[in-house]
């Protein structure tokens, strides 16, 4: 059943000894199960009348005070706070100082009271200890990793039950990280906070021991307490929120724009029937003055707000910030030769002179000088090989599709040629250029049908998804771009090869052909219009994968989920302690992303080739998004990838056998299906232990018709009536905040720093012979390929942002570490689960490298392939192009 209920750790009995007795239960518990709260000083005592006292029972061990035993006495805990190492020790010191001259002043420091579990029959009310106040000790007790532990007496009444909470007031100026307080070594709260100063938040705060509680079974003395906290994290829903507040609340993507600044930095309210979208943490920064509907500029006086526990640590702000100072001298050295902003390319050695070169160098002073220059360039990547003409191969193409930054898009073709759900009388004809004599060359005797019917085709579609926005992206002069349509087939050896891609433009007027078919090359002409169209179908998938596959599908569409679980599941909740690793950071990193990356102006405009358009696409792209859809055997089938096939293994066939991402990924999906399985079975037996959960089910709710307001009418969406609908829920946010965010993620420097293969934007259109620009491409062809790429600069830009997004931080926390285990140390069959987790997923790391090393996977293994290591569990700090946080946290 869910836990071991309070009224089993409580219990009533008198004795006539006049010592306290240690009564053990079971001797099959472990050891490190039998701890007992100590009671350790007498402080008052009472000549009264005898009479019945409380059981103190902690786990395994019971104290049995004597019913002569004096009313009040002590139990010792140790409290662990954080400090910043440039700014607390200071004030550390002087409180130490003080506190050696002076006696403990009430009204200052740091006070904690201890709630029992149990309320007092006279009132009615939790018990609550005496005040305990942090005394500043002459001996600090300064850890290596930045934390102090105190030791602390609690006041308590000897019949006061096992502590359930804490109460904690901070009367210093200056906020204060709780990183746990231990209660006679037995009883441990993982606090994990910030507590902010009494001035500040009058309320004091609250914190639950680890154990975890369903809502039905939360022992009396906490009832009131789990429901005072969930009030305070929602908050009243108005002011503007500043950088202490601890609140949780919706809004749209208000924040966008810049209207102030004139009407080309003004972006549309994303959220709402016209332009659906996902909600955000709302910040409450007032209007702009150019525009009532749109949030006010993040700046100094009203920064971006995050809720405190949601921002970055020290480690990761200093990993984020040291990757910034990185930036900055990697875009230096460019400009000692080029300083003209929008300057084209010139040659394939100025693109190379960006990238360190390996060299030796007999000469110590040629290294060192060289060794300095290299300080300013960047590392090769090591994903895409660079042949003598540095441009990408067809092979390369193909496999980048199953085992690149993308590997989400690649989908089945059912029927040919191709049809668009474009509304024909705006976008023109719905049906593709695409004919049989483009493609029947390459099926290998096979006639088109025979191809779809043997499952050999497959598409990498971007028409619908760029085709709106084109008018838009091609009026800027340094942008042009098609809605583009890339055939592949799949060989006898498992690799795809692109066969034919087809470019479109909106339609100009009725005599006017606004799609073309661009085949494998059969001469000199034609290998450098089919290196330009695999140009343009890279530079969309660059910016499908940015701003849908990546930010859409993970980052935007898991923040209401979060919201949602911060808002409606206490702390105590066992689904909000399953989901809390996975909720790391994510909040922090999308607010920043609306400050820098996606906002009007920001990154994203300024390096892909959607500019203004760029969020505009993901609302469009967002009303054909379902989250029943998102896990990861629903979305290959979906794709027609795979087939359903209860013979295999994950319940799947995949029709693409050696597919990397979707070969592995398998293998951590089953195993957090399998975790999960296990832990909701434990808490949730049946039907009816679901429906009867008001905070899970409020959670969900909210979820959907809050946080997905937009698309809360679908039918698609998942139920919530058994354990087996939650297994299926909570495995899908797992994967979307793990694995399926770190394929996506931390392959972006090695798989798209080097541009002319991948490029963000494309500055020229592929000639014809119509085209005025057609002789000066015939005469110099990888000039025209060079002059239509990015500029330096924005290489160089593009470059320093996908090495900032790919580097893991010192702090990261990976998918198989649990750090608070000891949260379920009364239940053996979580830890049990637990424990197989994370040696499954060492297994699954030492499977990857197998199949890293297999010659028969073409897609992953060979001459100058590099290997697939995406969703290898673990990785070291950096950029090392391996890894699966426990949450999207860059």
């Amino acid at each position: 059943m869910a836990g071991t209920k309070i009224n089993e750790m409580l219990c009533s009995k008198s004795f006539a000894s006049n010592n306290y007795i240690l009564c053990h239960s079971t001797p099959s518990l472990k050891s490190w199960e039998k701890r007992a709260v100590q009671v350790r000083k007498v402080v008052s005592a009472v000549a009264a009348v005898p009479m019945v006292t409380k059981l103190i029972e902690l786990d395994s061990v019971k104290i049995v005070p004597n019913t002569k035993t004096p009313m009040q006495s002590t139990l010792s805990g140790r409290v662990t706070v954080g400090y910043d190492a440039k700014e607390k020790m200071k004030e550390l010191m002087f409180q130490w100082w003080d506190s050696s001259n002076a006696a403990i002043d009430a009204r200052r420091g740091v006070s904690l009271q201890l709630v029992s579990s149990e309320v007092d029959p006279r009132t009615g009310k939790p018990k609550v200890s005496k005040e305990a106040i942090i005394e500043w000790s002459r001996d600090l007790n300064i850890t290596a990793d930045k934390f102090i532990t105190h030791n602390v007496q609690f006041l308590v009444d000897t019949n006061f039950g096992v502590p359930g909470a804490i109460l904690v007031t901070n009367r210093n100026e200056k906020e204060l990280f709780l990183k746990s307080v231990t209660i006679e070594d037995s009883l441990h709260f993982d606090c994990e906070s910030w507590v902010q100063p009494e001035n500040l938040q009058s309320e004091k705060r609250i914190f639950f021991c680890n154990k975890a509680f369903l809502p039905s079974e939360t022992p009396v003395g906490l009832k009131e307490l789990r429901n005072k906290e969930l009030s305070e994290l929602r908050g009243n829903g108005v002011g503007v929120r500043v950088s202490s507040d601890r609140i949780y609340d919706y809004d749209v993507y208000n924040d966008l724009g810049h209207p102030d600044k004139g009407t080309k930095s003004a972006r549309p309210v994303l959220g709402g029937e016209r332009r659906p979208y996902p909600r955000r943490c709302r910040t409450g920064r007032p209007s702009t003055k150019s525009d009532p509907k749109s949030e006010a500029q993040a700046d100094e006086s009203m920064p971006m707000y995050v809720p405190r526990d949601e921002a970055f640590g020290d480690v990761k702000r200093e990993t984020v910030d040291a990757g910034s100072r990185k930036a900055m001298m990697n875009n230096l050295f460019p400009f000692l030769k080029h300083t003209t902003e929008g300057e084209a390319v010139s040659s394939f050695t100025d693109i190379n002179n960006l990238y360190k070169q390996c060299r030796n160098h007999s000469h110590l002073n040629k290294i060192i000088k060289e060794s300095t220059a290299d300080a300013f360039k960047f590392d090769p990547p090591y994903i895409v090989s660079r042949d003598a003409s540095c441009c990408l191969r067809d092979d390369e193409f193909g496999r980048l599709t199953l085992a690149g930054m993308n590997p989400l898009s690649i989908e089945r073709l059912h029927v040919f040629p191709p049809v668009s759900k474009l509304e024909a009388s705006v976008y023109g004809p719905q049906e593709s250029a695409f004919r049989e004599e483009h493609i029947i060359p390459h099926l290998h005797g096979m006639s088109v049908q025979q191809a779809i019917e043997k499952k050999k085709l497959f598409v990498l579609d971007y028409h619908d998804a760029y085709l709106p926005f084109l008018n838009s992206i091609n009026a800027h002069p340094d942008r042009k771009a098609y809605a583009t349509r890339t055939i592949f087939f799949l060989t006898q050896l498992g690799t795809l090869k692109p066969i034919a891609i087809e470019l479109s433009l909106p339609p100009m007027n009725p005599y006017t052909p606004t799609k073309r078919v661009i085949t494998p090359p059969v001469d000199a002409t034609t290998c450098w219009q089919w290196q330009l169209a695999k140009a343009h179908v890279c530079s969309n998938d660059s910016g499908a994968h940015e701003l849908i596959q990546h930010w859409l599908r993970t980052h935007a569409c898991m923040e209401p989920f979060i919201i949602a679980a911060r808002r409606n599941l206490s702390a105590m909740h066992p689904i909000h302690k399953l989901l809390h690793p996975h909720m790391r950071y994510t909040l922090d990193i999308n607010a920043r992303a609306r400050e820098l990356l996606i906002s009007a102006d920001g990154i994203i405009e300024s390096l892909f080739s959607t500019k203004e358009c760029s969020m505009e696409i993901t609302s469009f792209a967002y009303k054909n998004w379902r989250f029943d859809m998102e896990a990861l055997p629903a979305d290959l089938i979906r794709r027609g990838i795979a087939e359903a096939d209860p013979t295999e293994p994950h319940g799947i066939k995949l029709l693409i056998q050696d597919y990397p991402y979707a070969n592995d990924g398998l293998l951590i999906w089953s195993t957090i299906e399998r975790l999960v399985k296990d832990y909701v079975n434990y808490y949730y037996p049946d039907s009816i232990s679901i429906k009867s959960d008001p905070e899970l089910n409020a959670w969900y709710y909210k979820s959907i018709n809050v946080g997905h307001a937009d698309l809360r009418h679908e039918t698609w969406w998942p139920k919530l009536s058994t354990p087996e609908d939650l297994v299926s829920i909570l495995t899908t946010l797992i994967w979307i905040s793990s694995a399926e965010h770190a394929a996506l993620n931390f392959g972006q420097y090695h798989h798209g720093a080097y541009v002319p293969v991948r490029p963000s934007y494309m500055r020229r259109l592929v000639p014809d012979e119509d085209d005025p620009d057609y002789p000066s491409f015939v005469s110099d062809p990888e000039g025209y390929f060079l002059s239509s790429l990015p500029s330096l600069k924005d290489m160089t830009v593009l470059m320093s942002v996908l090495d900032i997004l790919s580097t893991h931080s010192a702090d990261e926390e990976y998918l198989g570490d649990r750090k608070e285990v000891s949260t379920w140390k009364g239940n053996p069959e979580i830890i049990k689960a637990f424990n197989r987790f994370s040696r499954e997923m060492k297994e699954i790391e030492e499977e990857i490298e197998r199949r890293n090393s297999d010659p028969k996977l073409r897609n992953r293994c060979g001459a100058g392939v590099s290997p697939y290591q995406l969703l290898v569990p673990s990785s070291e700090p950096g950029v090392s192009c391996r890894g699966v946080p426990n949450s999207i946290s860059i």
